[in-house]
């Protein structure tokens, strides 16, 4: 079995600070008049999922910057001219951080190095290290890791984003003090942590024996930490899906699937399916392959349009498939 392994396109260290520069050259044509009229302050965030959170606490006293649109894979983006101007003009620049989104990396940087302020949301909410025990469990290897030690997918723990929407109204007080972002980072807070506990609710049917989670890639650890859930396996190694299984991996991930009778392997609209299906194909015993939202928000109008939204809708699937 294959899947495919991208390669980034990198920028020459020496080439990295005019990326801003040209961009903006580049830019400039197409700015329109509304724009330069507005003089309320430019947040660019890098996830959609980011952007829900980053909208939801400043409504409509900042203008906002989504770079990555629905259904792109975080670890697989790269920006364009007109959005690195963006990020080189914005007031503030949300990232996800812990290497998520790594094509942004040269352009985030440079904007830092010239003054721009970057909110780095997962590495201030208490990351986690990555579960080693669920490539272990597959018989995989942490060769394709690039993601170092510590978890990125902060976003699948609601608790976790209440404080980080806590934490971007106190930053943004900072960026300009004449509105009271604290007031409405507390109101979304409390609609998080709200959605926490309809999530707890939602998993409370699935009995502790059944709590063992196969998945794509390693992107429901802060998921699993929060509600009592274990990851024993996972199709891509190394916690980013840019790296590639090995058929003996794979293999050993079947085995896992028949000796545990796990009946679902958890996959994710950001991509393929071929990989899980045939996994599951391969199980002696049926084996549904479900879809989560884990690294793109839905389609607007749809259950999982929003953050709170795609994290009870994951919660729901999971439920049916476990409980």
């Amino acid at each position: 079995m294959h899947v495919r392994n991208d390669s980034h396109f990198r920028q020459p260290a020496g080439k990295r600070l005019l990326i801003p520069l040209l961009a903006l050259l580049v830019a400039i044509p197409g700015c329109s008049d509304d724009d330069a009229a507005d003089d309320r302050v430019l947040v660019v965030v890098t996830t959609n999922i980011l952007g829900d959170l980053v909208r939801n606490v400043v409504g409509d006293d900042a203008r906002v910057e989504v770079l990555m649109p629905l259904g792109v894979d975080p670890h697989d983006f790269e920006p364009s001219s007109r959005q690195a101007a963006a990020i080189a003009a914005a007031d503030l620049v949300v990232i996800n951080g812990l290497d998520l989104e790594p094509g942004l990396e040269d352009v985030i940087e440079g904007a830092r190095g010239d003054g721009t302020p970057v909110f780095a949301v997962a590495e201030l909410v208490d990351p986690i290290p990555f579960v080693d025990q669920a490539a272990e469990n597959a018989g995989g290897d942490e060769d394709g890791q690039n993601h170092g030690d510590l978890d990125p997918h902060v976003w699948m723990d609601p608790l976790r984003m209440a404080h980080a929407a806590r934490l971007l109204g106190a930053r943004l007080s900072g960026v300009d003090p004449s509105v009271d972002w604290s007031a409405s980072a507390d109101g979304y807070a409390a609609e998080l942590e709200a959605a926490h506990a309809r999530v707890e609710a939602i998993l409370s049917s699935i009995p502790s024996e059944r709590r063992a989670l196969i998945t794509n890639h390693e992107a429901l650890g802060y998921f699993a930490a929060r509600y009592g859930f274990e990851v024993i396996g996972v199709v891509i190694p190394g916690g980013t899906t840019l790296a590639e299984p090995g058929s003996q991996q794979l293999a050993a991930l079947v085995t896992l699937i028949d000796e545990r009778r796990i009946a679902a392997i958890f996959a994710e609209t950001t991509e393929p399916v071929t990989l899980a299906k045939a996994l599951a194909a391969e199980a002696d015993h049926p084996v549904e392959v479900v879809i989560l939202h884990t690294e793109s928000l839905g389609e607007p109008g749809s259950p999982a349009a929003t953050l709170v939204g795609m994290l009870e809708v994951n919660a729901r699937l999971i439920a049916g498939a476990l409980g």
